[in-house]
């Protein structure tokens, strides 16, 4: 199991750095084409907005996998050793919670933009640049859970 994990984040990590390379490279094209030829390509800024919002949420999976992410630990930088065990359970389980109900109605949205036919950019529907929104929202909760259940089998550990 540990072997499969290992890759799964490997995989994270090179789809990552090849969408941020990739936008690199899109801008630089992008800012060539302006200066040379006095306008851009028409596709390569709507591209870059939705590797933007693809960037975003799976450099918040990556916080998460890394418990990087952003978290207020006023208890567990003052409380006492149960109070800080506590709280990281608390916290996690309603991380997972919040980051589950958002992937629910995302998921209900991308439906709507396919049985509607909303359209990204060059006629290309939206509905696939959609689809990172409810997938890193639901390992986000199904993360959270697996960290609540880690904070829990240490408190237990510990007691």
């Amino acid at each position: 199991m540990s072997t499969l994990i290992r890759w799964l984040h490997r995989i994270e990590d090179a789809v990552l750095i090849t969408l941020l390379l990739a936008m690199v490279l899109l801008a630089g094209i992008d800012i060539f084409a302006r200066t040379l030829f006095g306008g851009g390509i028409g596709w390569i800024p709507p591209l870059l907005r939705v590797m933007v919002l693809w960037l975003g949420l799976l450099g918040a999976l990556l916080a998460t996998r890394t418990r990087e992410h952003i978290a207020i630990d006023l208890i567990n930088r003052l409380g006492a050793a149960w109070l800080q065990r506590l709280s990281r359970v608390v916290t996690s389980l309603f991380a997972a919670a919040v980051c589950a109900i958002i992937a629910w109605h995302s998921q209900e949205y991308v439906q709507l933009a396919y049985e509607y036919g909303d359209q990204a950019f060059a006629r290309l529907p939206a509905w696939p640049m959609q689809l990172v929104i409810p997938f890193s929202f639901a390992v986000m909760a199904l993360r959270f859970l697996v960290q609540a259940g880690q904070s829990l089998r240490h408190a237990e550990e510990t007691a």
